[in-house]
Protein backbone atom coordinates (compact mmCIF):
# COMPACT_ATOMS: atom_id res chain seq x y z
CA UNK A 1 0.00 0.00 0.00
CA UNK A 2 1.03 3.58 -0.63
CA UNK A 3 2.64 5.42 2.29
CA UNK A 4 2.43 9.04 3.38
CA UNK A 5 6.21 9.65 3.34
CA UNK A 6 7.17 12.81 1.45
CA UNK A 7 9.56 12.33 -1.44
CA UNK A 8 12.30 15.02 -1.19
CA UNK A 9 12.47 15.05 -5.00
CA UNK A 10 8.79 16.03 -5.24
CA UNK A 11 8.24 19.80 -5.53
CA UNK A 12 6.05 21.52 -2.96
CA UNK A 13 2.39 21.56 -4.01
CA UNK A 14 0.94 24.76 -5.46
CA UNK A 15 -1.65 26.37 -3.19
CA UNK A 16 -5.03 27.03 -4.84
CA UNK A 17 -7.22 29.59 -3.09
CA UNK A 18 -9.64 30.38 -5.92
CA UNK A 19 -10.66 28.85 -9.27
CA UNK A 20 -8.44 29.54 -12.28
CA UNK A 21 -11.26 31.38 -14.06
CA UNK A 22 -12.43 33.23 -10.96
CA UNK A 23 -15.39 32.46 -8.73
CA UNK A 24 -18.55 31.93 -10.81
CA UNK A 25 -21.76 33.64 -9.66
CA UNK A 26 -24.36 31.50 -7.94
CA UNK A 27 -27.23 30.59 -10.28
CA UNK A 28 -30.44 31.37 -8.46
CA UNK A 29 -33.11 32.13 -11.08
CA UNK A 30 -34.50 30.20 -14.08
CA UNK A 31 -33.02 32.50 -16.72
CA UNK A 32 -29.51 32.15 -15.29
CA UNK A 33 -30.00 28.39 -15.08
CA UNK A 34 -31.03 28.16 -18.73
CA UNK A 35 -27.93 30.08 -19.84
CA UNK A 36 -25.67 27.99 -17.61
CA UNK A 37 -27.14 24.74 -18.92
CA UNK A 38 -26.62 25.89 -22.50
CA UNK A 39 -22.92 26.33 -21.70
CA UNK A 40 -22.81 22.95 -19.98
CA UNK A 41 -24.39 21.27 -22.99
CA UNK A 42 -21.75 22.78 -25.28
CA UNK A 43 -18.95 21.31 -23.18
CA UNK A 44 -17.41 17.90 -23.74
CA UNK A 45 -16.62 14.83 -21.70
CA UNK A 46 -17.63 13.77 -18.22
CA UNK A 47 -19.21 16.24 -15.79
CA UNK A 48 -17.57 16.85 -12.41
CA UNK A 49 -20.31 17.05 -9.74
CA UNK A 50 -20.35 17.87 -6.03
CA UNK A 51 -22.84 19.12 -3.48
CA UNK A 52 -22.76 21.06 -0.25
CA UNK A 53 -25.19 20.13 2.50
CA UNK A 54 -25.80 21.50 5.98
CA UNK A 55 -25.15 18.37 8.04
CA UNK A 56 -25.02 19.24 11.71
CA UNK A 57 -27.26 22.29 11.16
CA UNK A 58 -30.39 21.08 9.34
CA UNK A 59 -32.60 18.03 9.79
CA UNK A 60 -33.01 17.18 6.12
CA UNK A 61 -29.86 16.10 4.23
CA UNK A 62 -30.73 18.16 1.15
CA UNK A 63 -28.29 19.85 -1.24
CA UNK A 64 -27.95 23.58 -0.63
CA UNK A 65 -25.48 24.05 -3.47
CA UNK A 66 -24.71 21.93 -6.54
CA UNK A 67 -21.35 22.39 -8.26
CA UNK A 68 -20.74 21.22 -11.83
CA UNK A 69 -17.78 21.55 -14.17
CA UNK A 70 -17.19 20.37 -17.71
CA UNK A 71 -14.42 20.83 -20.24
CA UNK A 72 -15.28 23.80 -22.45
CA UNK A 73 -18.08 24.99 -20.16
CA UNK A 74 -16.35 26.01 -16.93
CA UNK A 75 -17.92 25.74 -13.51
CA UNK A 76 -21.56 26.26 -12.51
CA UNK A 77 -22.70 26.88 -8.95
CA UNK A 78 -26.42 26.16 -8.73
CA UNK A 79 -28.65 27.10 -5.77
CA UNK A 80 -31.47 24.49 -5.79
CA UNK A 81 -33.14 26.17 -2.81
CA UNK A 82 -33.59 29.52 -4.56
CA UNK A 83 -34.76 27.65 -7.67
CA UNK A 84 -37.24 25.69 -5.55
CA UNK A 85 -36.08 22.46 -7.21
CA UNK A 86 -37.13 23.65 -10.67
CA UNK A 87 -34.09 22.18 -12.41
CA UNK A 88 -35.50 20.69 -15.61
CA UNK A 89 -32.91 22.38 -17.90
CA UNK A 90 -30.16 20.89 -15.76
CA UNK A 91 -31.74 17.45 -15.78
CA UNK A 92 -31.91 17.47 -19.56
CA UNK A 93 -28.16 18.15 -19.80
CA UNK A 94 -26.64 16.00 -17.06
CA UNK A 95 -28.88 12.96 -16.59
CA UNK A 96 -27.63 11.13 -19.67
CA UNK A 97 -23.95 11.79 -18.99
CA UNK A 98 -21.05 10.32 -17.03
CA UNK A 99 -20.33 12.09 -13.74
CA UNK A 100 -17.10 12.31 -11.79
CA UNK A 101 -17.61 12.58 -8.03
CA UNK A 102 -15.53 12.12 -4.90
CA UNK A 103 -17.23 9.80 -2.37
CA UNK A 104 -20.26 9.53 -4.63
CA UNK A 105 -22.44 7.69 -2.10
CA UNK A 106 -22.53 10.85 0.02
CA UNK A 107 -23.84 13.06 -2.80
CA UNK A 108 -26.07 10.79 -4.88
CA UNK A 109 -29.05 10.64 -2.45
CA UNK A 110 -29.53 14.42 -2.23
CA UNK A 111 -29.02 14.72 -5.99
CA UNK A 112 -31.60 12.00 -6.61
CA UNK A 113 -34.02 14.03 -4.50
CA UNK A 114 -33.55 16.77 -7.12
CA UNK A 115 -34.16 14.16 -9.86
CA UNK A 116 -30.54 14.38 -10.95
CA UNK A 117 -28.81 11.06 -11.65
CA UNK A 118 -25.86 9.94 -13.80
CA UNK A 119 -25.89 7.43 -16.62
CA UNK A 120 -22.51 6.24 -15.31
CA UNK A 121 -20.00 7.54 -12.80
CA UNK A 122 -16.36 7.57 -11.76
CA UNK A 123 -15.74 7.88 -8.01
CA UNK A 124 -12.27 9.31 -7.33
CA UNK A 125 -12.30 8.30 -3.65
CA UNK A 126 -13.19 4.69 -4.43
CA UNK A 127 -10.70 4.68 -7.31
CA UNK A 128 -7.99 5.82 -4.90
CA UNK A 129 -8.78 2.96 -2.53
CA UNK A 130 -8.68 0.38 -5.31
CA UNK A 131 -5.42 1.86 -6.61
CA UNK A 132 -3.82 1.21 -3.23
CA UNK A 133 -3.71 4.66 -1.61
CA UNK A 134 -3.97 4.67 2.18
CA UNK A 135 -5.27 8.25 2.30
CA UNK A 136 -8.00 9.09 -0.18
CA UNK A 137 -9.36 12.48 0.87
CA UNK A 138 -9.83 14.73 -2.15
CA UNK A 139 -7.16 17.17 -1.03
CA UNK A 140 -4.65 14.38 -0.38
CA UNK A 141 -5.14 12.77 -3.80
CA UNK A 142 -5.05 16.12 -5.63
CA UNK A 143 -1.82 17.02 -3.85
CA UNK A 144 -0.15 13.69 -4.50
CA UNK A 145 -1.26 13.14 -8.10
CA UNK A 146 -1.69 16.67 -9.46
CA UNK A 147 0.66 18.75 -7.32
CA UNK A 148 -1.92 21.22 -5.99
CA UNK A 149 -2.92 21.98 -2.42
CA UNK A 150 -6.60 22.67 -1.72
CA UNK A 151 -7.58 24.52 1.42
CA UNK A 152 -10.31 22.50 3.12
CA UNK A 153 -11.85 24.90 5.58
CA UNK A 154 -15.62 24.90 4.97
CA UNK A 155 -16.76 21.29 4.60
CA UNK A 156 -18.63 21.44 7.93
CA UNK A 157 -20.11 24.92 7.36
CA UNK A 158 -23.82 25.77 7.42
CA UNK A 159 -24.47 25.79 3.68
CA UNK A 160 -28.11 26.76 4.23
CA UNK A 161 -26.83 30.26 5.08
CA UNK A 162 -27.64 33.00 2.58
CA UNK A 163 -25.88 34.80 1.03
CA UNK A 164 -22.96 32.38 0.85
CA UNK A 165 -19.60 34.05 1.59
CA UNK A 166 -17.15 34.38 -1.31
CA UNK A 167 -14.50 32.22 0.38
CA UNK A 168 -17.08 29.43 0.75
CA UNK A 169 -17.90 29.69 -2.94
CA UNK A 170 -14.19 29.50 -3.81
CA UNK A 171 -13.96 26.33 -1.76
CA UNK A 172 -17.06 24.85 -3.43
CA UNK A 173 -15.84 25.64 -6.94
CA UNK A 174 -12.39 24.20 -6.24
CA UNK A 175 -14.00 20.92 -5.20
CA UNK A 176 -14.90 20.29 -8.87
CA UNK A 177 -12.04 22.22 -10.50
CA UNK A 178 -9.66 19.27 -10.61
CA UNK A 179 -11.97 16.26 -10.44
CA UNK A 180 -11.69 15.37 -14.14
CA UNK A 181 -7.86 15.66 -14.26
CA UNK A 182 -7.74 13.57 -11.06
CA UNK A 183 -10.00 11.00 -12.68
CA UNK A 184 -7.62 10.75 -15.66
CA UNK A 185 -4.64 10.07 -13.37
CA UNK A 186 -6.47 7.46 -11.33
CA UNK A 187 -7.97 5.77 -14.38
CA UNK A 188 -4.49 5.39 -15.86
CA UNK A 189 -3.19 3.90 -12.58
CA UNK A 190 -6.08 1.45 -12.36
CA UNK A 191 -5.56 0.38 -15.96
CA UNK A 192 -1.82 -0.15 -15.35
CA UNK A 193 -2.61 -2.29 -12.28
CA UNK A 194 -5.24 -4.34 -14.12
CA UNK A 195 -8.01 -3.03 -11.86
CA UNK A 196 -10.02 -0.80 -14.17
CA UNK A 197 -12.76 -3.36 -14.71
CA UNK A 198 -12.94 -3.91 -10.95
CA UNK A 199 -13.42 -0.17 -10.49
CA UNK A 200 -16.15 -0.02 -13.12
CA UNK A 201 -18.07 -2.75 -11.32
CA UNK A 202 -17.71 -0.88 -8.03
CA UNK A 203 -18.83 2.42 -9.56
CA UNK A 204 -21.91 0.80 -11.04
CA UNK A 205 -22.74 -0.77 -7.67
CA UNK A 206 -22.56 2.67 -6.05
CA UNK A 207 -24.66 4.24 -8.82
CA UNK A 208 -27.44 1.66 -8.56
CA UNK A 209 -27.38 1.10 -4.79
CA UNK A 210 -30.84 1.46 -3.20
CA UNK A 211 -31.34 3.87 -0.34
CA UNK A 212 -30.62 2.15 2.99
CA UNK A 213 -33.67 0.83 4.79
CA UNK A 214 -34.72 2.85 7.85
CA UNK A 215 -33.38 1.49 11.12
CA UNK A 216 -35.92 -0.41 13.18
CA UNK A 217 -34.97 1.39 16.41
CA UNK A 218 -32.91 4.47 15.51
CA UNK A 219 -33.05 5.80 19.06
CA UNK A 220 -30.63 3.06 20.11
CA UNK A 221 -27.86 5.01 18.35
CA UNK A 222 -27.93 7.74 21.02
CA UNK A 223 -24.33 8.24 22.09
CA UNK A 224 -23.73 6.94 25.61
CA UNK A 225 -26.79 4.67 25.67
CA UNK A 226 -24.62 1.83 26.99
CA UNK A 227 -24.72 3.60 30.37
CA UNK A 228 -28.48 2.96 30.64
CA UNK A 229 -28.95 -0.55 32.01
CA UNK A 230 -32.71 -0.97 32.52
CA UNK A 231 -35.67 -1.38 30.17
CA UNK A 232 -37.41 1.52 31.94
CA UNK A 233 -34.37 3.73 31.41
CA UNK A 234 -34.24 2.77 27.75
CA UNK A 235 -37.91 3.70 27.45
CA UNK A 236 -37.01 7.16 28.74
CA UNK A 237 -34.20 7.48 26.20
CA UNK A 238 -36.63 6.45 23.46
CA UNK A 239 -39.24 8.95 24.64
CA UNK A 240 -36.79 11.88 24.64
CA UNK A 241 -35.30 10.80 21.30
CA UNK A 242 -38.74 10.63 19.65
CA UNK A 243 -39.77 13.99 21.08
CA UNK A 244 -36.51 15.55 19.93
CA UNK A 245 -36.85 14.03 16.47
CA UNK A 246 -40.37 15.40 16.03
CA UNK A 247 -39.28 18.89 17.08
CA UNK A 248 -36.17 18.73 14.88
CA UNK A 249 -38.30 17.79 11.86
CA UNK A 250 -40.70 20.67 12.46
CA UNK A 251 -37.90 23.19 12.88
CA UNK A 252 -35.61 21.65 10.22
CA UNK A 253 -32.80 21.63 12.74
CA UNK A 254 -30.19 18.96 13.32
CA UNK A 255 -31.39 16.86 16.29
CA UNK A 256 -28.12 17.44 18.15
CA UNK A 257 -28.84 21.19 18.03
CA UNK A 258 -32.30 20.68 19.47
CA UNK A 259 -31.04 18.51 22.34
CA UNK A 260 -27.60 16.86 22.51
CA UNK A 261 -27.30 13.13 23.12
CA UNK A 262 -25.32 13.84 26.28
CA UNK A 263 -28.27 15.77 27.70
CA UNK A 264 -30.67 12.89 26.97
CA UNK A 265 -28.47 10.35 28.76
CA UNK A 266 -27.78 12.72 31.66
CA UNK A 267 -31.50 13.35 32.16
CA UNK A 268 -32.32 9.64 32.16
CA UNK A 269 -29.51 8.74 34.58
CA UNK A 270 -30.24 11.70 36.91
CA UNK A 271 -33.98 10.88 37.07
CA UNK A 272 -35.17 14.41 38.01
CA UNK A 273 -38.29 14.52 40.19
CA UNK A 274 -39.67 17.79 38.80
CA UNK A 275 -39.09 20.41 36.12
CA UNK A 276 -36.85 22.47 38.40
CA UNK A 277 -34.50 19.52 38.93
CA UNK A 278 -34.37 18.94 35.17
CA UNK A 279 -33.55 22.61 34.58
CA UNK A 280 -30.71 22.33 37.06
CA UNK A 281 -28.94 19.83 34.80
CA UNK A 282 -26.43 21.00 32.16
CA UNK A 283 -28.03 22.14 28.89
CA UNK A 284 -31.61 22.08 30.20
CA UNK A 285 -31.13 25.34 32.10
CA UNK A 286 -30.11 27.30 29.01
CA UNK A 287 -32.20 30.24 27.80
CA UNK A 288 -33.58 28.40 24.76
CA UNK A 289 -33.96 25.02 26.45
CA UNK A 290 -36.04 26.41 29.30
CA UNK A 291 -38.90 26.87 26.80
CA UNK A 292 -39.00 23.09 26.25
CA UNK A 293 -38.03 21.71 29.65
CA UNK A 294 -41.61 21.07 30.76
CA UNK A 295 -42.20 19.05 27.59
CA UNK A 296 -39.00 17.03 28.06
CA UNK A 297 -40.04 16.31 31.64
CA UNK A 298 -43.51 15.09 30.56
CA UNK A 299 -41.89 12.57 28.23
CA UNK A 300 -39.59 11.35 30.98
CA UNK A 301 -42.56 10.88 33.30
CA UNK A 302 -44.61 9.11 30.61
CA UNK A 303 -41.87 6.51 30.22
CA UNK A 304 -42.22 5.68 33.93
CA UNK A 305 -45.85 4.60 33.51
CA UNK A 306 -45.56 2.50 30.38
CA UNK A 307 -46.94 -1.04 30.70
CA UNK A 308 -44.22 -3.67 30.95
CA UNK A 309 -45.09 -5.12 27.53
CA UNK A 310 -44.38 -1.75 25.90
CA UNK A 311 -40.88 -1.42 27.32
CA UNK A 312 -37.96 -1.93 24.91
CA UNK A 313 -35.85 -5.05 25.10
CA UNK A 314 -32.61 -4.24 26.95
CA UNK A 315 -30.77 -6.37 24.38
CA UNK A 316 -30.42 -4.66 21.02
CA UNK A 317 -32.15 -6.63 18.24
CA UNK A 318 -29.69 -8.14 15.81
CA UNK A 319 -30.49 -10.29 12.79
CA UNK A 320 -26.84 -11.07 12.15
CA UNK A 321 -24.19 -13.11 13.92
CA UNK A 322 -22.97 -12.11 17.38
CA UNK A 323 -19.90 -9.97 17.91
CA UNK A 324 -16.84 -11.82 16.59
CA UNK A 325 -15.10 -11.75 20.00
CA UNK A 326 -17.88 -14.02 21.35
CA UNK A 327 -17.66 -16.65 18.63
CA UNK A 328 -15.03 -18.78 20.36
CA UNK A 329 -17.45 -19.40 23.25
CA UNK A 330 -20.65 -19.71 21.23
CA UNK A 331 -19.36 -21.70 18.24
CA UNK A 332 -15.64 -22.58 18.19
CA UNK A 333 -15.84 -23.99 14.65
CA UNK A 334 -17.36 -20.73 13.37
CA UNK A 335 -14.53 -18.84 15.09
CA UNK A 336 -12.00 -21.09 13.35
CA UNK A 337 -13.70 -20.49 9.99
CA UNK A 338 -13.62 -16.73 10.49
CA UNK A 339 -9.95 -16.74 11.49
CA UNK A 340 -9.01 -18.80 8.44
CA UNK A 341 -11.13 -16.64 6.14
CA UNK A 342 -9.66 -13.40 7.44
CA UNK A 343 -6.16 -14.75 7.00
CA UNK A 344 -6.92 -15.71 3.40
CA UNK A 345 -8.56 -12.39 2.54
CA UNK A 346 -5.75 -10.37 4.12
CA UNK A 347 -3.27 -12.30 1.99
CA UNK A 348 -5.28 -11.63 -1.19
CA UNK A 349 -5.74 -7.96 -0.33
CA UNK A 350 -2.04 -7.48 0.36
CA UNK A 351 -1.09 -9.19 -2.90
CA UNK A 352 -3.37 -6.90 -4.91
CA UNK A 353 -2.68 -3.77 -2.82
CA UNK A 354 -6.32 -3.39 -1.79
CA UNK A 355 -8.03 -2.50 1.48
CA UNK A 356 -9.45 -5.80 2.71
CA UNK A 357 -12.87 -4.19 3.30
CA UNK A 358 -13.03 -3.36 -0.41
CA UNK A 359 -12.16 -6.94 -1.29
CA UNK A 360 -15.26 -8.24 0.51
CA UNK A 361 -17.75 -6.57 2.84
CA UNK A 362 -16.90 -7.54 6.44
CA UNK A 363 -20.58 -8.20 7.25
CA UNK A 364 -20.91 -10.59 4.31
CA UNK A 365 -17.78 -12.42 5.42
CA UNK A 366 -19.03 -12.78 9.00
CA UNK A 367 -22.46 -14.04 7.91
CA UNK A 368 -20.91 -16.58 5.55
CA UNK A 369 -18.56 -17.91 8.22
CA UNK A 370 -21.22 -18.01 10.94
CA UNK A 371 -23.70 -19.98 8.85
CA UNK A 372 -21.80 -21.46 5.89
CA UNK A 373 -23.76 -22.81 2.92
CA UNK A 374 -24.46 -26.51 2.57
CA UNK A 375 -22.32 -26.48 -0.56
CA UNK A 376 -18.91 -25.20 0.51
CA UNK A 377 -17.32 -25.75 -2.87
CA UNK A 378 -15.95 -22.68 -4.66
CA UNK A 379 -19.09 -22.69 -6.83
CA UNK A 380 -21.41 -22.89 -3.82
CA UNK A 381 -19.54 -20.09 -2.02
CA UNK A 382 -19.63 -17.99 -5.18
CA UNK A 383 -23.43 -18.25 -5.21
CA UNK A 384 -23.63 -17.12 -1.59
CA UNK A 385 -21.34 -14.15 -2.25
CA UNK A 386 -23.32 -13.18 -5.36
CA UNK A 387 -26.59 -13.29 -3.40
CA UNK A 388 -24.93 -11.11 -0.73
CA UNK A 389 -24.10 -8.39 -3.25
CA UNK A 390 -20.47 -9.19 -4.02
CA UNK A 391 -19.29 -8.06 -7.45
CA UNK A 392 -17.93 -10.52 -10.03
CA UNK A 393 -14.33 -9.39 -9.51
CA UNK A 394 -14.61 -9.93 -5.76
CA UNK A 395 -16.09 -13.40 -6.23
CA UNK A 396 -13.37 -14.35 -8.69
CA UNK A 397 -10.62 -13.36 -6.26
CA UNK A 398 -12.09 -14.79 -3.06
CA UNK A 399 -14.47 -17.71 -3.64
CA UNK A 400 -11.90 -20.50 -3.85
CA UNK A 401 -9.89 -19.37 -0.80
CA UNK A 402 -13.03 -18.70 1.20
CA UNK A 403 -14.34 -22.18 0.32
CA UNK A 404 -11.15 -23.68 1.72
CA UNK A 405 -11.39 -21.54 4.86
CA UNK A 406 -14.95 -22.76 5.52
CA UNK A 407 -13.54 -26.25 6.00
CA UNK A 408 -11.57 -25.09 9.07
CA UNK A 409 -12.58 -26.50 12.47
CA UNK A 410 -11.57 -25.69 16.01
CA UNK A 411 -8.73 -27.65 17.53
CA UNK A 412 -10.03 -30.04 20.16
Amino acid sequence: METADHDPETPEPILLTEPADGTPPVISDPAELALGCDKLAEGTGAIAVDTERASGYRYWPKAYLVQLRREGAGTLLVDPIALDGELEPLRQVVNGEEWVLHAASQDLPCLAELELSPASLFDTELAGRLAGYDRVALGTLVERLLGYHLEKGHSAADWSKRPLPVDWLNYAALDVELLVPLREKLEAELAAQGKLEWARQEFEAVRTAPLPAPRAEPWRRVSGIHKVRTARGLAAVRALWEARDELARKRDRAPSRVLPDTAIINAVLSDPKNVAELQALPVFGGRVQRRYTASWFRHLEAAKTLPREELPNPSQPNDGPPAANRWADKDPDAAARLTAARTALNRIAEHHQLPVENLLLPDLLRRTCWRPPADTSARGVAEVLRAGGARPWQIQLTAADLAEALQATARK
